[in-house]
């Protein structure tokens, strides 16, 4: 769509994670299946993210990721900006550069408020409102085995 691909797939393993409400550690295996991601793929992005201090990742046994804060405290923009760098939606949307106030393409103007929509967007938006958007699909419920909450829930954790 409008990121790339990395952004992409994490956004749909970290909204696993967030609807699984764990925060205990997850594997990068079982999580690339429940999402259809390629695991090595994944892998790279998730310590990218770690990197970032979006997750924390744990090597060896029984090792895995969970996220660095609760869920209620990542927006999507700082995942945005982890992956594709912090000005990433400023970029001209037609791959004009430079693209600004002094040099503006011919859809600068008209992108203005849609930019700022989607920033504020992104800013407001958590892995925890993703989580619960993934628990309320009906294809989402049926697909996961009935277990109780994980230890740890992430709604534990909103203060």
């Amino acid at each position: 769509m409008i990121f790339t691909s990395a952004t992409e797939h994490a956004m749909r393993g970290l909204s696993e994670m967030a609807a699984r409400g764990a925060m205990g550690r997850v594997m990068v295996d079982d999580l690339a299946a429940r999402v259809d991601v390629p695991r090595d793929f994944l892998a790279k992005i998730f310590q990218r993210l770690a990197r970032a201090g979006i997750l924390a990742s744990t090597k060896g046994r029984g090792g895995g990721f969970t996220l660095a804060r609760p869920a209620h405290a990542i927006s999507l923009m700082d995942v945005v900006a982890a992956l594709e760098g912090p000005g990433s939606l400023d970029r001209c949307v037609v791959g004009i550069d430079p693209c600004d106030e002094r040099a503006a393409c011919p859809l600068h103007d008209l992108f203005r408020p849609i930019r700022q929509r989607l920033k504020d967007y992104l800013a407001t938006t958590t892995l925890a409102d993703l989580g619960a958007s993934l628990r309320a699909n009906p294809a989402w419920q049926q697909q996961r085995p009935a277990q109780p909450p994980a230890r740890g829930d992430v709604e534990q954790h909103r203060s």
